[in-house]
């Protein structure tokens, strides 16, 4: 029998095993999260404080961790950018914002600030206390939630530089009227560390935007 009195030939494609599409898989997502981590990471690093003209109506201080009874490092030279500011009169009143870090601490994030502005000259009478929040999208809510009681329609965030993006999408996703944002370099932080760590937090921030926007999460 010759080849052409053997019938037709069926081909059949080669299945591919599933070790191979688990690491063909896994790889695609390295891709796409290595091309994601470094647009935030441009984003991040290309955000600045506002052109701070005229006076605001209050500057929110974005709480950061205490050390026992004082601020830590880093939360202080968020408290100095705070001060600078103020002194520059950009705005005329302060809200602290942080809850408690730990229960055995005496003093929560905001009492620890209003502690240490009081410390540095600003009167207590210019500073309004957060005690509650527990991450940037409750000091922003509870925030603006002061602002309203106070009748404050304008605000500066103050924060870190490498917190700025994320801050100030929250804000406006909160609808706070063109926020404004007091950022500072740290070199109290290591950014080696605080970077990548931030470009997780805002990336849960993103999944949570579209949770609240779907209705699966309650703002």
């Amino acid at each position: 029998m010759n080849r052409y009195e053997q019938g037709p030939v069926i081909l059949t494609r080669k299945r591919r095993s599933p070790l191979k599409i688990a690491l063909i898989s896994f790889l695609a997502l390295a891709i796409l999260g290595l091309l994601w981590s470094g647009y935030v990471w441009w984003k991040m690093d290309n955000t600045t404080s506002s052109s701070l003209n005229g006076t605001s109506d209050v500057g929110i201080v974005l709480g950061a961790s205490m050390w026992g009874d004082s601020p830590s490092p880093g939360l202080k030279e968020r408290l100095d950018e705070a001060l600078k500011l103020y002194r520059e009169k950009k705005f005329k009143s302060i809200i602290v914002s942080g809850g408690l870090d730990k229960p055995e601490y005496k003093y929560t994030e905001a009492e620890g600030m209003r502690n240490y502005l009081v410390e540095q000259g600003v009167p207590e009478a210019s500073i309004i206390l957060e005690n509650k929040a527990r991450s940037t999208y409750e000091n922003l809510l509870y925030s603006q939630e002061i602002m309203e009681e106070y009748g404050f329609s304008s605000a500066v965030i103050v924060t870190h530089q490498y917190h700025g993006m994320r801050s100030k999408e929250i804000a406006s996703y909160l609808n706070y009227e063109d926020p404004r944002l007091g950022l500072t370099e740290s070199r109290a932080l290591k950014m080696i560390y605080h970077k990548p760590r931030e470009i997780l937090a805002y990336t849960k921030w993103k999944a949570d935007e579209l949770f609240f926007w779907l209705g699966w999460k309650k703002t």
